[in-house]
């Protein structure tokens, strides 16, 4: 066996770190070509440790010179690299064969980009590169061939469901008798309290996830829902279907993972324990399986599944997700451009939990942008959205003081 060589974008992040346990089960069908981090330079130097990559990318000049006297102490050759063109560079890099797209928000799209450009099987778990740049991206991946498979639980589960020739590939809607797809939402740690409790909810309490570990920004987006509107997005291009044919149900014990509807009645579900690794090893063996570690589920002990319509009073985000999608144009960009920063000032303390999605509202109301036709486009539309955003959490940080 040829093993795959693999570069990881965002290795330090929960994906990332999730992806290195199932390759360090099968040490002979995969070899790390590069691992790439934002600062956490700690754990990228355990990695490079452990895992001997060709290169390490970080953000800062300095922090990658530190690493490297680190490594070089270490006796390990790896070569140490920082900014974003290197980032392009080992995701898009002639020997590797598999690049792990898990770089969070919108910092991972030019990597990302660069890897379909390039022909590679690009394991996609950084969904802004579709809800940004959707049609440019799926260009760029129809042009060289790149292979986009979906990592995110909800999409690998669609992907899961269909028919094996509809895979891999973005003329699906229509071709291969499936009308509806279902995303499921856990319904985040707020799901059963009242919206009038929202104004008091802190950071840590948004990031508590009931069911999955996850980082900060996107436990928050789960929390509010914005996830799954952001989730419409990218199915919506994943699947090529119409965002009238896609769904969201709130489903608490996260077992099923997504369902797909089918003409003649029958409905497709992929179902299994919460934990990263059954997408993450999917993606990694695909059209193969191999074991990812994950504990057998056992439905007698899981016992009832619950259903339940989405709460559009409380978790206004879904419905913004949904009107951005169907507006298309800029109209996805400036949705996540919004959400991201109004996360960031959540986070920070600087703006309420509640005012996340009005914040998100007022972008997208107030904002006028033509569809991006190219990669400059998207990233003007990008730039406008989040300096109009910052604005706008001034203004609402200084009226809830």
């Amino acid at each position: 066996m040829i093993p795959q060589r693999l570069t990881i974008l965002g290795s330090t992040g929960t994906i990332g770190v999730n992806t290195l346990r199932v390759v360090a089960d099968h040490p002979e069908r995969y070899l790390i070509h590069a691992l790439t981090a934002h600062r956490n330079t700690t754990l990228l130097a355990d990695q490079c440790l452990r895992f001997s990559p060709r290169y390490a990318v970080l953000a800062q000049g300095d922090e990658a010179e530190a690493l490297q006297r680190t490594l070089r102490f270490a006796g390990l050759p790896t070569e140490v690299l920082h900014g974003s063109d290197a980032l392009a560079a080992v995701a898009s890099a002639a020997e590797v064969d598999t690049v792990m797209a898990a770089i969070v928000g919108s910092a991972g799209l030019l990597p990302t980009l660069a890897a379909a450009s390039a022909g590679k099987k690009v394991l996609l778990a950084n969904k802004e590169a579709l809800v940004m740049a959707g049609d440019i991206f799926l260009q760029a991946a129809r042009q060289s061939g790149a292979a986009i498979l979906p990592i995110d639980s909800e999409h690998n589960a669609i992907f899961q469901c269909l028919p094996m020739n509809a895979q891999a590939r973005f003329d699906h809607a229509g071709e291969h008798g499936f009308d509806r797809i279902v995303l499921t939402a856990s319904g985040g740690p707020f799901r059963d309290m009242p919206a009038a409790a929202f104004a008091s909810v802190t950071p840590e309490q948004a990031c508590a996830h009931p069911n999955w570990v996850m980082g900060r920004k996107i436990s928050v987006d789960s929390a509010t829902l914005v996830n799954k509107g952001l989730e419409l997005i990218e199915a919506s291009y994943l699947f090529d279907t119409p965002v009238s044919c896609i769904d969201v149900v709130v489903h608490p014990q996260s077992i099923v993972h997504s369902l797909v509807y089918y003409r003649d009645g029958s409905v497709l579900a992929q179902l299994g324990n919460p934990d990263m690794r059954t997408p993450i090893a999917y993606g990694l063996a695909w059209p193969e399986r191999i074991a990812a570690g994950v504990e057998r589920l056992d439905l007698v002990k899981a016992g009832k599944l619950e259903f339940r319509q989405p709460d559009p009073v409380r978790f206004p985000g879904l419905l913004l997700g949904r009107a951005a999608a169907e507006a298309k144009g800029a109209a996805p960009n400036i949705f996540n451009a919004s959400n991201e920063m109004a996360v960031a000032a959540f986070l920070a303390g600087q703006l309420g939990f509640h005012q996340i999605p009005a914040i998100i509202a007022e972008a997208l109301n107030v904002l006028e942008c033509h569809a991006p036709r190219t990669l400059a486009d998207v990233l003007e539309i990008d730039a406008r959205s989040r300096a109009l955003t910052a604005g706008l959490i001034v203004k609402a940080g200084g009226l809830s003081a």
